[in-house]
């Protein structure tokens, strides 16, 4: 018979640099249904020299990228050790980790998330479940979100689950298939404009409030191709760098023009990719703290009950469910849904190293 309760850390390092969030967790399963608690969670802040160097590793050459997966590698071991030592944790079945993602090219069959290599196991002493999204990626998937199936399946109540992170993703299900799909660039784009007035974001939204919305900039940020593309389909800070930001930088504006303009963009782009405006909108990540963005969404779906949940689901919703694929793994059931990446199929991804 199949374990029935875990014990797990999940691990995630997000688009916006925030830092490594970890998740203590205990998973339960009962006929079927899943019931999670999370127990200690915090976010390890990245030091300002791995923030520069995570920044410029889209433009790395293989070597240097060798080079940095190796070191982050030892970086995140020492975090996840670090972790485990201080909240004294003690009989895991595993530590769950997403890495970090670098690279993300779905369309040339090619993704990288760093940190992912065999020497994790080793460096924390603990069976490590990781490198979650190539798998899906070499059977024709786009590798993201991996989320979704964590929202089916810890998060039934809502009708969508909407992240805003880096990106904004959302998931639901239609006709009884989970959909999920990258939606914008959230925090890639706000935190590079607050980065410019020396804040590392822009708190609650403020800045972005006290803004003007320009029109010819929103509608050339709208009328881009990747919103008409069907999905699945997902973003990459490739994306941001090489379309998003040469686009802002087009248009004159003051800094707060241009954040108040994204802002009303991605609140627009949310809107527009929801095909059903009423019902309950779990909204989680970091970007749930801007008050104003928030707020700009419900403007455009006033007839939808957007949630806000608890600090630790809020904050920590990704970590938990990067726990829960990993536990999928050890169980060897799937944890990735052909549905929302592409693939040729549902499979269970990952690689576990002990």
């Amino acid at each position: 018979m199949a374990q029935e309760n875990y014990n797990v850390i999940g691990v995630m390092s997000g688009t916006s640099l925030d830092g490594v969030d970890l998740a203590h967790l205990h998973f339960s399963v009962s006929d079927g249904k899943w019931t999670f608690e999370i127990v200690e969670c915090e976010t390890v802040a990245y030091p300002d020299d791995w923030v520069s160097r995570l920044q410029s590793a889209v433009d790395f050459d293989e070597k240097a990228l060798q080079k940095l997966n190796a070191d982050y590698t030892q970086l995140l071991a020492d975090v996840i050790a670090g972790f485990i030592s201080k909240h004294r944790i003690e009989n895991l079945n595993a530590v769950c980790s997403h890495g970090h993602t670098i690279l993300h090219q779905p369309h040339n069959g090619f993704t990288l998330q760093i940190g992912n290599l065999p020497e994790i196991a080793t460096l924390t002493h603990q069976k490590v479940v990781c490198d979650f999204r190539v798998q899906d990626v070499r059977l024709g998937g786009q590798g993201a979100p991996l989320v979704p199936i964590g929202d089916r399946i810890l998060f039934a109540d809502f009708d969508y689950c909407l992240n805003l992170g880096g990106f904004s993703n959302v998931s639901f299900e239609d006709n009884g298939r989970r959909i999920a799909f990258d939606i914008s660039a959230v925090n890639t784009v706000l935190n590079f404009y607050a980065n410019q007035l020396g804040l590392p974001y822009d708190n609650q939204g403020k800045i972005a409030r006290s803004g003007t919305s320009d029109a010819d900039l929103l509608l050339a940020l709208n009328v881009l191709d990747f919103y008409q593309k069907p999905f699945p389909k997902s973003l990459g800070f490739e994306y941001v760098k090489q379309t998003i930001l040469p686009l802002m930088e087009r248009h004159p504006l003051a800094t707060e023009d241009k954040m108040r303009t994204f802002t009303e963009h991605i609140a627009y782009q949310i809107a527009q990719a929801l095909p059903k405006k009423s019902g309950k909108l779990l909204v989680t990540g970091g970007g749930a703290y801007n008050d104003f963005l928030v707020q700009k969404i419900q403007s455009h779906l006033p007839q939808m009950q957007i949630v806000v949940p608890e600090k630790k689901i809020l904050e920590f919703k990704e970590a938990l469910i990067f726990g829960l694929l990993g536990v999928l793994k050890l169980r060897n059931e799937t944890n990735v849904l052909a549905s929302v990446t592409g693939a040729a199929h549902d499979h269970s991804s990952g690689v576990i190293f002990n």
